[in-house]
């Protein structure tokens, strides 16, 4: 285990929670950045005391973590674990929550596929049951559907521009965050983990997609992104999400965006019904939600079912290309996923995803 204060400054954990953060959520005080960058580094050194990084960890749930602390530690992250694989495409960062779905289909495959056959590259990246739910992520529906999901970095950047679309796998790219799993476990709880490595953009995209429950934590990832020095997006797109991924919720949904040069998000609301989506949220429910998403996907790919699965799967689809600007409406998005599916093209990415 690494040592102390002379390696990495003088704000062990133990002093932060004494002296910044851990006195409660109302007089807590915040990190400098630097302070935050050596408790990060403190961490994936395993270094601290088990009890006290629970309790730091607690200590952030509680005050919440500003966008500056959260940059210094994707910062960090991605100086010390990431290991980057950039494709020579420029693909659509996908960062949806690590820890899974549990009563939903996750559509982010087929409409991931679907965005690929309509010239659009998209990354996804997830781990194997990431605390606190332990639930279905990309990975489990690929493996599923017989795509190999266990491989380093380099083969995913080779995937993207192969295939158009590219999984890459935690504990490949970013094993200092995989070996946190037990402590996350043991925490009960999530951290600011879990925020921070749906931001850790293993291929080095320009543009992220990502979801939201509520508007002021998409503004908290774009100032994040921003304030961040390892990385440089130029583009982000938030919309309301199922179960905290990157799926849309059917019904009236807020979609965020930001561009490089703005101020700040410009928000909006849709009606999903006016883009397919004419259904609640409970008719996307599963009950083996990694089992019957790849049967779902292979399915909607093949052009076997019409149904609300399908409608969802090409609108988000559609938000993929839109965030990418390969479309310049969520009209023009929509019409160039029905296209992909309905020539056959998708089908044919699923199946030299599946050969890659």
């Amino acid at each position: 285990m690494a040592q102390a204060t002379q390696e990495f400054g003088d704000w062990p954990l133990k002093r932060l929670m004494t002296e910044v953060v851990g006195s409660g959520h109302k007089s807590a005080d915040d990190m400098t950045r630097e302070q935050a960058r050596e408790a990060f580094q403190r961490i994936l050194a395993d270094e601290p005391d088990h009890t006290t990084l629970g309790a730091f960890w607690l200590a952030n749930r509680w005050k919440r973590n500003t966008p500056e602390e959260l940059a210094a530690y994707v910062d960090v992250m991605r100086e010390e674990s990431v290991e980057m694989a950039e494709p020579d495409a420029d693909p659509v960062d996908c960062g949806a929550n690590y820890d899974g779905k549990g009563r939903s289909a996750i559509l982010g495959v087929a409409a991931g596929v679907v965005a690929a056959a309509a010239g659009t590259p998209v990354v996804v990246h997830s781990g194997d049951r990431v605390p606190t739910q332990k639930q279905d992520a990309y990975k489990h529906v690929l493996d599923e559907l017989g795509v190999r999901t266990e491989i380093e970095p380099g083969e995913s950047a080779d995937m993207v521009d192969d295939v158009g679309f590219g999984f890459y796998y935690q504990p490949a790219f970013n094993p200092g965050i995989d070996a946190l799993w037990d402590r996350r476990d043991n925490m009960g709880v999530r951290s600011f983990v879990n925020t921070i490595e749906t931001l850790a953009n293993p291929a080095n995209a320009d543009v992220h997609l990502g979801s939201f429950y509520h508007l002021p934590f998409a503004v908290k990832m774009t100032d994040t992104l921003q304030a961040a020095e390892s990385q440089d997006v130029s583009r982000t797109l938030f919309f309301q999400g199922m179960e905290g991924y990157d799926d849309v919720r059917p019904g009236t949904t807020v979609v965020a965006e930001w561009n490089e040069g703005d101020e700040e998000l410009d928000d909006f609301e849709i009606q999903t019904a006016n883009y397919g989506m004419n259904f609640e949220s409970e008719d996307l429910g599963v009950e083996d939600v990694a089992e019957e998403s790849a049967a779902i996907t292979e399915a909607v790919l093949a052009g076997e079912r019409d149904d609300q699965f399908a409608d969802a799967v090409a609108l988000n689809a559609a938000l993929r290309i839109y965030a990418r600007e390969d479309a310049d409406s969520l009209d023009e998005g929509l019409e160039l996923a029905r296209d992909a599916l309905d020539s056959g093209e998708a089908a044919a990415v699923l199946e030299d995803l599946r050969a890659f």
